[in-house]
């Protein structure tokens, strides 16, 4: 099974076993759709989850206690690529890396190797002749064909 990373559990909340999840999906209300999570492996269903302050706080199945939810800090959740529903154009992230990385006269940059998350916003880490940073907003990535495995960026002088 495919699994995609989408978000860490950073705390517990309450005393019956809830945890806080910060969510990598575009936004928490999309990350509540989910209805079941898998963490270290370990499939959870969700039994029901809501959103609060841009986080979700969930309550997985089997985790009861805060002792419980307590040993599930710090855990990466994933869920399975098929769970994920994306409308016509949406892509994920991950589905970048890998792709060869143009410009927008069509000349190979290099591949994308990865999507970093750094504070401002997501970044393009493209490695060709030389290692390239583009940032995912500004209008820098001007297409991306996932079915192809390209993607086209516009440059600044410097870059």
């Amino acid at each position: 099974m495919d699994l995609i990373e989408t978000g860490r559990i950073v705390n517990t909340h309450g005393l019956r076993g809830e945890v806080k999840i910060e969510p990598w999906a575009d936004s928490a209300e999309d990350f509540c759709a989910f209805r079941r999570l898998y963490v270290e492996g370990a499939e959870r269903k969700v039994e029901r989850a809501r959103v609060h302050k841009n986080f979700v706080i969930a309550k997985l199945s089997g985790v009861d206690s805060i002792d419980e939810a307590e040993r599930l800090r710090n855990r990466v959740v994933s869920v399975p690529r098929e769970d994920i529903e994306l409308d016509e154009g949406e892509f994920l992230l991950t589905d970048l890396i890998g792709c060869r990385a143009l410009d927008e006269g069509g000349a190979e940059l290099g591949k994308v190797t990865d999507v970093l998350t750094p504070p401002g916003g997501e970044v393009l880490e493209i490695r060709g002749e030389r290692e390239i940073l583009v940032p995912l907003n500004g209008g820098f990535l001007l297409d991306a064909d996932v079915e192809a495995g390209t993607v086209t960026v516009r440059l600044i002088e410097g870059m």
